[in-house]
């Protein structure tokens, strides 16, 4: 198998597997409970945070665990929003946002909030300039993707953050992260961001876990009512093996971070001149990330390129995963033509990416470029 589709969601690692088996079978215990097993385990949930705190780079105290991105996104826009409503009820963000930004965007509109939705730049990414002709003395959240999951791009939130601070606005700045963590360096303050949302299955954690950074002295209404956990912010047994997965996933990766990013910029590098001289029609679309390369090859579709690959055991998308291979609603907000958009492929690398899975690709491509029909 030539595995491909890391934006997707990304093989768990040998640590994060182990971690995730102890934690069910040793360290069992429920954290809230007073006796021995219940100590333990807490300290295990405690270490856990202090080590995706410290690949995030916050304090523990300023990390809040959840299921996933989505619930993080969700929580960081609806909480958000409520929390400044009384200065004012007008929000910014994309038309390139992932789902759980763009749905939760849908409903506060529903609920009397005025949205603005910006245009991303040929590149796939927000122009920071946008934000500030956007801004207005009733903006109280912005909301932008650090890195695009479909294109790669990079949008600058530290320059968003800056002219929200030029403009003495006191508007909630949030992005949405989880392309972005472990593959590119950022911290809160190197951003400027109130809450910052990530997730462990991209990152080779298992599935089911997630995170929600927020600023110490920024109180989130919680979304899940009940008990304590979570210092009262979040209600509900933690999910210790994922938390676990989640810590050791991060401390794998963190020694070799740059040298990982160096390899799939380098790969992707690769991808782009051997495709190129393989099949002239190719566009590369947007990017700037290492690990997210979108590409289209004009007037072949997309569904047919990736079961012809597939074929052959090589996997790609040609979207979000989310969207279950609906049209990208990120392309065409960049302003691409349905050809382009039609034609479009998302391949995703991780740091388990070989040279063997780079030339099956390739080949591939190249096969079906010749042997398929376009239009």
């Amino acid at each position: 198998m030539h595995y491909l589709d890391n934006s997707a969601t990304t093989q768990v690692c040998p640590e994060a597997a182990q971690a995730a088996v102890e934690a069910m079978t040793v360290t069992f215990g429920n954290p809230s409970s007073t006796h021995t097993a219940g100590r333990e385990a807490k300290r295990l949930l405690d270490r856990s945070r202090a080590s995706v705190a410290k690949a995030l780079g916050c304090r523990p105290e300023e990390l809040i665990f959840t299921s996933c991105g989505s619930e993080s996104d969700n929580w960081a826009l609806l909480a958000g929003a409520e929390s400044m409503k009384r200065r004012g009820r007008h929000i910014i963000s994309s038309a390139a946002e992932h789902d759980a930004i763009r749905r939760s965007l849908d409903l506060l509109e529903s609920q009397g909030y005025e949205v603005t939705r910006l245009k991303p730049g040929a590149s796939g990414a927000v122009p920071a300039d946008a934000v500030r002709k956007a801004l207005r003395e009733d903006t109280v959240l912005v909301s932008l993707m650090l890195v695009n999951n479909e294109t790669g791009s990079v949008t600058d939130i530290k320059a968003v953050s800056a002219v929200l601070k030029e403009a003495g606005s006191s508007a909630l700045l949030h992005t949405d992260a989880v392309q972005a963590f472990l593959k590119i360096p950022f911290s809160p303050d190197s951003l400027g961001a109130d809450m910052i949302s990530v997730s462990g299955h991209k990152v080779h954690a298992p599935k089911g876990i997630g995170a929600l950074y927020v600023r110490k002295g920024l109180r989130l209404r919680p979304m899940i009512l009940g008990g304590s956990q979570e210092e009262g912010r979040r209600a509900g047994t933690e999910a210790t093996a994922q938390i676990a997965a989640f810590a050791a996933a991060c401390e794998a990766a963190l020694p070799k971070l740059e040298e990982n990013a160096e390899k799939m910029r380098m790969q992707r590098e690769e991808l782009i001149r051997r495709l190129s001289a393989d099949i002239p029609e190719l566009k590369v679309l947007g990017g700037g990330a290492p690990h997210i390369l979108s590409v289209s090859l004009p007037g072949w579709r997309s569904e047919v390129l990736m079961n012809f690959l597939e074929a052959r055991e090589v996997y790609v998308s040609k979207s979000s995963a989310c969207k279950k291979g609906g049209r990208s609603h990120v392309l065409e907000a960049m302003g691409l033509d349905t050809r382009t958009v039609d034609g479009a492929l998302r391949i995703g690398l991780s740091r388990f990416t070989s040279q063997e899975d780079l030339d099956a690709l390739c080949l591939g491509l190249r096969d079906a470029h010749t042997q398929l029909a376009h239009r």
